[in-house]
Parts: C-alpha cells; sequence; structure tokens
C-alpha cells in the first residue's frame, strides 16, 4: 500500500518543522553551492537546511512518480458566503500523469462557480490593474485554457486561467507552452496584491 497524496503533505510538513527547528542539518553545504565565492558569502548553516529540505522533497517527488500518488489536492474558496472546492496541485508535490486531466475535468464547474460570484463584477487582468477587460475578451480567454484555478479575497476573487505543464505554468520562462492568465473580479479598482 502506497501513501495518499495527504500523507506525504504531512511527511513534508513535518520534515520542513524539523529542517527549521535545527534538527536536520547537512555539512557538505558549501560543495552543493558548487561556487566558492557565493559559498564564502552565505550562511551555510541556513543554506544546509535549504538543501536537506530540497533533497527530502526531491525523494518525496520520485516517491510520487514510482507509486503514482498524485499531487493535486481539493481545497475550499469562500467568496462572500459562497463555498467552492477547486483542485490545484500542491506547491511542495509535483503533478504526476493524469493530474493534468484532473484539472481539466474541473474546469467547467470551476468558471460556473466564478461566473456564479463574480455576476455584476468588473474584470482586470493581474498585469494591468487600470483598465476592465470585456467579457468578450474573458470568454476567448476561458476558451483557451485547458484549466482554471480560484482563489478569494474579502471583496475581490481572483481567477487563473491556465495551460501547459502543470510542473511549470507558474515561471514565466515557461510562456508560451505553459502560462496561467490571472484574472481580478471585484465591484470597483482591484487592491495591489499580489496573485
Amino acid at each position: 500500500m502506497s501513501y495518499t497524496t495527504d500523507e506525504l503533505i504531512k511527511f513534508l510538513e513535518l520534515e520542513l518543522r524539523a529542517t527549521w527547528g535545527g534538527k536536520r542539518i547537512i555539512f557538505n553545504a558549501e560543495e552543493k553551492l558548487d561556487n566558492p565565492v557565493v559559498a564564502k558569502a552565505m550562511d551555510l548553516e541556513k543554506m544546509s537546511r535549504v538543501f536537506v529540505f530540497r533533497d527530502f522533497r526531491q525523494q518525496i517527488h520520485e516517491y510520487q512518480r514510482q507509486n503514482k500518488v498524485s499531487g493535486v489536492i481539493w481545497r475550499k474558496v469562500n467568496f462572500q458566503g459562497k463555498s467552492f472546492s477547486c483542485p490545484e496541485v500542491y506547491n511542495q508535490l509535483i503533478a504526476i500523469e493524469g493530474d493534468k486531466e484532473i484539472l481539466m475535468n474541473a474546469k467547467a464547474s470551476v468558471l460556473d462557480f466564478w461566473r456564479d460570484a463574480t455576476e455584476g463584477m468588473k474584470f482586470y487582468l493581474s498585469i494591468d490593474r487600470t483598465s476592465p477587460i470585456s467579457q468578450e475578451y474573458l470568454e476567448q480567454l476561458y476558451q483557451k485554457a485547458e484549466w482554471a484555478e480560484l482563489d478569494g479575497g474579502t471583496d475581490e476573487i481572483y481567477l487563473g486561467l491556465c495551460w501547459g505543464n502543470p510542473k511549470e505554468y507558474i515561471y514565466q520562462w515557461a510562456n508560451p507552452e505553459s502560462g496561467c492568465h490571472r484574472i481580478i473580479a471585484t465591484y470597483n479598482q482591484p487592491s495591489e496584491i499580489n496573485i
């Protein structure tokens, strides 16, 4: 029997606490940096903690691949009295084969919730918060996206319209093969919160 996604998340959280509590340490941090000048400038004790956790996380990722343990979790999003559970790849795990299909299969229900929750609101791209975008342009973005993500604030709700590789879509260097358009819905001007 293999470990579940939830169990792997608990292992990662326990290891992170132990690492930052000083219970895990490696003695060759300067060798891992592979740059003697940088090694002299860094706090090697703190760097060793980073390397210990990174190495542990890589073992968890390998376990995921070998045992086909999904990196997808279902996160509850709350916005103005409405709730919705949507899938996303947990930030310390990786997407494995089949995870993208889970995300893609949930796209329609994510967009249904978004449309219901944002009725009467204005929409902005997170990269340009000065001018609202049209409903027609938003519909084009819906069509191009392979999957959608949600996050809720107090007065704003955020939609990610994503495509490509679920392991890479959050990185700028992956664009245009993978990426995500971030949309802000609000009744007024969008806040300066980074999404």
